[in-house]
């Protein structure tokens, strides 16, 4: 197994995984490859896109897990040892991978990736019914956050607040 940042003979492999987590956060529905290789090549992997995608990989040119990664700087915290913070967007396995390895080890390479810029904690969110990545993620020795929920606007309603005029 070999974790590094995805390089561009990987590409292809990673459209199929990225396809295959559509398909997850959305109960089996199928996405135009077409459109996944624009989103990967004109957003996730553009310059200037906030994330890094972290592969693993059986060999040079197929791709079993990923793991997308951002750094962040606290509003909050001001002393240097705890500024910065890594954001974990994403971390899939394709289901015929799984339990063997690939998330454990991508999750290493975040980790010391982590480490290396200054970071003291990896946050990220989790579906509440994702029981198998929970277990996971607390096997790693995380745990959840219980002061912190996730809220989400969707439209209308995103669309209602934008047009919201501030009294003068």
């Amino acid at each position: 197994m070999h974790v590094d940042l995805v390089s561009e003979a990987q590409h292809d492999s990673l459209i199929e995984l990225l396809a295959e987590l559509h398909a997850f956060y959305n109960e089996g529905a199928r996405v135009p490859r077409e459109l996944v290789r624009e989103h990967l090549l004109g957003n996730l992997l553009a310059p200037g896109s906030p994330h890094q995608l972290v592969v693993a990989s059986t060999d040079a040119r197929t791709v079993v897990g990923l793991a997308a990664i951002t750094w962040v700087f606290s509003l909050v915290d001001f002393a240097p040892e705890q500024r910065r913070h890594c954001q974990l967007k994403e971390l899939y396995v394709k289901s015929g991978h799984r339990s063997a390895g690939a998330g454990r080890a991508l999750m290493a390479w975040v980790a010391a990736r982590a480490v290396a810029q200054g970071c003291q904690r990896i946050d990220w969110p989790v579906k509440a019914t994702n029981a198998r990545g929970i277990a996971f993620y607390e096997g790693l020795g995380a745990f959840r956050v219980t002061e912190r929920l996730s809220y989400r606007l969707l439209q209308p309603a995103l669309g209602e607040l934008a047009a919201f005029t501030a009294p003068a």
